[in-house]
């Protein structure tokens, strides 16, 4: 290998270990009285959202958008459903079962 590369290496490796990688959050998201805790969330993309059921009935969590698509079936009362969001934009989200229950998601790069 000549000398050049060599340092050009170097160099890019030295500055890797100085350039903080991001850490991804997690966000958490209740579900009470019929209605997400959070109307608006703003989080990245790789960050985790956890959807916590605080109600006496069953909840169903879904995003039909582009941007992500998903379903995280039904769960009851106490129990929880996470969602890592892969892609930037608005995500809709929507309970299947109550569907006045809605939320966005902007997620950024």
């Amino acid at each position: 290998m000549n000398k050049s590369f060599i340092r050009t290496l170097a160099a890019g490796i030295a500055l890797s270990l100085l350039v903080p990688a991001y850490a991804a959050s997690i966000h958490a998201v209740g579900q009470s009285k019929k209605a997400f805790t959070v109307p608006m969330l703003k989080a990245k993309v790789g960050d985790t959202i956890t959807f916590k059921n605080d109600d006496d009935f069953a909840h169903n969590v879904f995003s039909l958008s582009d941007v992500q698509s998903f379903d995280l079936g039904s769960y009851k009362k106490g129990e929880t459903r996470s969602l890592t969001l892969t892609s930037a934009g608005t995500i809709e989200v929507e309970c299947a079962i109550h569907p006045e229950m809605r939320m966005k998601i902007e997620v950024a790069k």
